[in-house]
C-alpha cells in the first residue's frame, strides 16, 4: 500500500520565547522537522506533505532542502490538529494508500515504530500510537477495549475515571487517506477548547462502524519539543542513544557522557573516541582512526589509522588519508592531507594540499588570504616545511623539497631544493645592556613624576 507523510509544523512554539519557528530549532545540529522527515521517510513515502504556519517561508526553505520533492501548504489559521491535517486535502486529492500523520516537534519515533503502525493498518482503518505515560499529565487517554480502540479523550474533556488511565495518545496515527478526510469533514470543535480535534475521527470511526486499534511504543518516542528545557532533554536523549549505537557498533568511547554528536556522524569500528570530542555535522571517521581529547569536527573525513588531536579542529573541506597525524593546536581546512603526512604542533593548514609522507613543522601557516580572494597552497611527497615557515599562498613546494626554520615563501620551490628566506641575523655587541638600562631609567623618571 502506497504511503503519504502529513508533518505538522504549523506551531509557533510560543513557549520557545524565540523568533525563528519552533520546527528549526536543532537537535544534533539538525531542525527538529529534520528529524521528523527523516523518521517517516524509512516508509519510502510516495508523497510528503509539510502543513506550516508561522515562519512559513523559512520552513519550507529547510523542508525542500531535507526532501525536494516535500509538497508544503499553509495553515493560516491554527483551529486545531483535525484544521490542520485538512489543509493536506487538496496536496492528497489523488492519492490511494495510506497517511500517517507525524508532528514535526517530535523527532524521536522510530522506523520500527512506523512499520508496526503501517503493518497494523491491514486489519484495521485507523491505528494511533499511544504510549504509557510515567506521568500522564495533560495528555489525551486512549479509551480502549482489549486491542480495540474506542476513542481518545482530550485531557480537558476527560471524566476523572478516563484521566486515571496511563495509555496516552502521542498524535501519530496512520489511516487510508480517503477515510481520514472523510472523517475530518465531521469532526466538530464542540469541546472546551474549541478547537478541530484529530482525535474525534476515532470515534466517528466507530459510529460508522470502522475499525481502531493501538500501536505503543516507549514514552521517549512520542518526546514532544516546547520549550528550551525540552530542547536541552531532546539534545540529551538523542546523544544518549547514538553514544549507545556507536558503543553497539563497536567504536570504543573512553568517556561516552563527554563526546558530543551530530546527527549525521558516521564512525567505522574499532575506532578510538577519547574524551571531550565535538562532532559537528557531517563528519566521517574510518575504522581504526583515534582521535585525541579536545577536538573539534565538521564537515570533515579522517581515514583509517589516522591519529588527530588533541586540540584539533577539523573544518570544513578537512581530508586526512590513512594513517595522516595531525596534533596539538593544529587547524585544517578546505585541505588535503595525503597518506602518511604530519601536522603535529600549534600550525594552520588552509586551502592547502599537503603530499604524501610530508612532515609540517611546528608554527607553520598557509597564508591563504590577500583580504579578497583565497589562494592554495601545494606541497609535495616527502616535502619538510621548517617550524615557523609562512607560506604566501598561491606558493608550490615540491616533492622532497625543504624550507627553512621561520622562512617566508613566497615563490614555487622546485623538488628536492632548500628554501631560505629570513633576514641575517646581527648580534650588536652590549647593546641588550644599555637598552634596559635605558629603559629602566624612563620607567624610574615616570613613577617619579606620577607620584
Amino acid at each position: 500500500m502506497p504511503v503519504a507523510l502529513v508533518i505538522l509544523a504549523a506551531g509557533q512554539g510560543t513557549r520557545m520565547k524565540s523568533d525563528l519557528p519552533k520546527v528549526l530549532h536543532r537537535v544534533a545540529h539538525a531542525p527538529l522537522l529534520a528529524h521528523a522527515m527523516r523518521a517517516g521517510a524509512t516508509l519510502s513515502p510516495d508523497r510528503t506533505v509539510v502543513v506550516m504556519g508561522h515562519g512559513a517561508d523559512a520552513v519550507a526553505d529547510a523542508a525542500h532542502e531535507i526532501d525536494g520533492d516535500a509538497h508544503v501548504v499553509i495553515q493560516t489559521e491554527r483551529k486545531g490538529t483535525a484544521h490542520a491535517v485538512d489543509q493536506a486535502r487538496d496536496a492528497l486529492k489523488d492519492f490511494d494508500g495510506d497517511v500517517v500523520v507525524l508532528y514535526g516537534d517530535t523527532p524521536f519515533i522510530r522506523p520500527e515504530t512506523l512499520d508496526s503502525m503501517v503493518a497494523a493498518r491491514a486489519t484495521h482503518d485507523i491505528v494511533i500510537l499511544g504510549f504509557d505515560a510515567a506521568d500522564p499529565g495533560r495528555y489525551g487517554r486512549l479509551v480502549t477495549d482489549g486491542d480495540r480502540l474506542d476513542r481518545i479523550v482530550e485531557f480537558k474533556d476527560a471524566t476523572d475515571e478516563e484521566r486515571a488511565i496511563t495509555l496516552c495518545n502521542s498524535g501519530v496515527l496512520a489511516c487510508d487517506a480517503a477515510t481520514l478526510f472523510d472523517l475530518i469533514a465531521g469532526v466538530g470543535n464542540d469541546n472546551a477548547s474549541g478547537e478541530y480535534y484529530l482525535t474525534d475521527i476515532v470515534a466517528l470511526a466507530r459510529e460508522r462502524g470502522l475499525s481502531a486499534t493501538a500501536v505503543t511504543c516507549d514514552e521517549v518516542e512520542t518526546m514532544g519539543v516546547n520549550s528550551r528545557a525540552d530542547l536541552a532533554t531532546a539534545e540529551a536523549v538523542f546523544q544518549r542513544r547514538a553514544r549507545a549505537a556507536l558503543l553497539d557498533a563497536g567504536v570504543t568511547l573512553l568517556a561516552p557522557e563527554t563526546v558530543f554528536l551530530s546527527h549525521d556522524t558516521v564512525i567505522g569500528r574499532d575506532a578510538v573516541i577519547e574524551q571531550n570530542v565535538v562532532f559537528g555535522p557531517g563528519v566521517t571517521v574510518e575504522t581504526g582512526a583515534l582521535i585525541h581529547p579536545f577536538t573539534h569536527l565538521e564537515h570533515c573525513h579522517v581515514s583509517r589509522g589516522a591519529e588527530i588531536g588533541p586540540f584539533t579542529r577539523l573544518r570544513p573541506g578537512a581530508e586526512l588519508a590513512e594513517n595522516v597525524k595531525v596534533g596539538n593546536f593544529v587547524e585544517i581546512k578546505n585541505s588535503e592531507i595525503a597518506a602518511g603526512a604530519k601536522v603535529n604542533h600549534l600550525s594552520y593548514v588552509g586551502d592547502a594540499s599537503v603530499g604524501e609522507r610530508a612532515n609540517i613543522g611546528a608554527g607553520t601557516i598557509t597564508c591563504n588570504y590577500d583580504g579578497v580572494m583565497k589562494h592554495r597552497t601545494t606541497i609535495g611527497a616527502d616535502a619538510f616545511i621548517g617550524s615557523d615557515t609562512m607560506l604566501v599562498a598561491p606558493v608550490t613546494v615540491g616533492n622532497r623539497a625543504m624550507t627553512a626554520s621561520g622562512a617566508v615563501i613566497t615563490a614555487d620551490v622546485e623538488d628536492g631544493a632548500l628554501a631560505m628566506a629570513r633576514t641575517p641575523q646581527q648580534n650588536k655587541p652590549g647593546r641588550a645592556i644599555r637598552l634596559m638600562e635605558m629603559l629602566r631609567a624612563k620607567k624610574a623618571r615616570r613613577d617619579q613624576e606620577t607620584g
